[in-house]
Formats: C-alpha cells, sequence, structure tokens
C-alpha cells in the first residue's frame, strides 16, 4: 500500500496543474480542462484517506464528486460548442 503522503503530493500536484492552466491559457475549452482537473484532485484525495483509514463513505463521496464533474464537464462542452453559432449572429 501506498503512504499517503504519495497521494497528497499527486493531488496537489493534479490542483497546480489544474491552477495553471485556467490561469494561464486563454482558450476556454483549455480553461475548462483546468477547472475539471481541479475538481478531480479532492476526489483522488478522497479516495486515498479512505483507503488509508478504512472508511467507505469517502469512496461514495468521490464517486459522487466524480459524477459532478462530468456533468460540470458536459455543460461546459455544450456551452463551448454554442459559443461560435452565438457569435455569428451578433
Amino acid at each position: 500500500m501506498l503512504p499517503i503522503t504519495h497521494t497528497l503530493y499527486l493531488a496537489s500536484g493534479l490542483f497546480l496543474l489544474g491552477l495553471a492552466t485556467l490561469l494561464l491559457r486563454r482558450a476556454p475549452g483549455r480553461a475548462l480542462l483546468g477547472a475539471v482537473l481541479m475538481l478531480a484532485a479532492p476526489g483522488l484525495l478522497l479516495v486515498g484517506f479512505a483507503r488509508a483509514w478504512g472508511h467507505t463513505g469517502g469512496q461514495v463521496f468521490a464517486a459522487l464528486l466524480l459524477a459532478l464533474v462530468a456533468v460540470h464537464a458536459a455543460v461546459g462542452a455544450t456551452l463551448l460548442r454554442a459559443l461560435p453559432e452565438r457569435r455569428g449572429r451578433d
């Protein structure tokens, strides 16, 4: 079993990568990708701590968080797809 510090390092790196993508990229698609990465990092922490402490509640909450991230990505992708159509009408 991996030490919990490995999970902490991986989740913090994932969060920082998402934050850098969100702040440095101007393209809306890449900013959406950065936000999804930032939302995935706490899910990884929940699963890591749930496994370390032997509780399943964190894993259930992480699954719900993953569903929320999927909905967020789907809505964002739909809005990004509709954005060029909207620009052409104005």
